[in-house]
């Protein structure tokens, strides 16, 4: 039974208002930041429709793929079959389970909500996922869009700086930071016009032995 107002409800109602929610395209900086990567295991968190999954498995990974909204993942599912490709789909309430297994490349992308999630604790489980070798990929908004900078909001977000993901992380010994940096894009507003938006990435590679 979903409860009404938990996170799996509130996602299942976001991806019910839209046939289509996002583009079905990857995500510029996994392609970016993964393209030449030795292909192997990978595992997504929030997988959403599954575009970047979808991609991640036309380069040859492994791909296990995972999301809170059955909605999202029925709609994942069929954009891998018409793409002829095969992904592990699986739901999780990653507050309460995770995918077993390591993995060579683990991505959190845009990895917000508006409903509270322990989202600290879930990245430093998806540090623990990284297989030795592997790299842990985490993409996110640096702050609100350029049509909503200033406003204040019902529902506030809390949008880490690269270094504060790093700190969280709590990494150990025996990892390397290759990407911690804010990048500016263009994108459209709302209303068709263009704007702005402050992303952050950060990439961390765990030691091989």
């Amino acid at each position: 039974m979903v409860v009404m107002g938990s996170s799996e409800w509130h996602w299942d109602e976001r991806y019910r208002e839209r046939e289509k929610v996002w583009s079905g395209e990857p995500n510029r900086v996994l392609v970016e930041e993964v393209a030449g990567v030795e292909a192997g295991t990978a595992l997504e968190l929030g997988c959403g429709e599954g575009a970047d999954a979808v991609w991640l498995a036309r380069q040859g990974w492994r791909v296990t793929a995972t999301d809170i909204s059955s909605v999202a993942l029925e709609r994942a599912g069929q954009h891998a079959r018409e793409a002829g490709v095969e992904v592990d789909f699986q739901r999780h309430d990653l507050a309460e389970s995770f995918p077993e297994g390591r993995y060579d490349l683990v991505t959190a992308m845009f990895f917000h909500s508006f409903v509270d999630i322990p989202r600290e604790e879930i990245l430093r489980k998806a540090a623990g996922a990284v297989a030795p070798g592997g790299r842990l990929l985490i993409v996110g908004h640096a702050g609100y869009p350029s049509w909503h900078e200033g406003e204040r909001h019902e529902h506030e977000v809390d949008f880490p700086t690269p270094a504060q993901v790093v700190e969280e992380l709590h990494l150990s010994d025996g990892w390397e930071v290759l990407v911690a940096e804010e990048h500016m894009k263009e994108v459209f507003r709302p209303d068709g016009g263009k704007g702005t938006r402050h992303d952050s990435t950060v990439l961390v590679r765990r030691s091989p032995s």
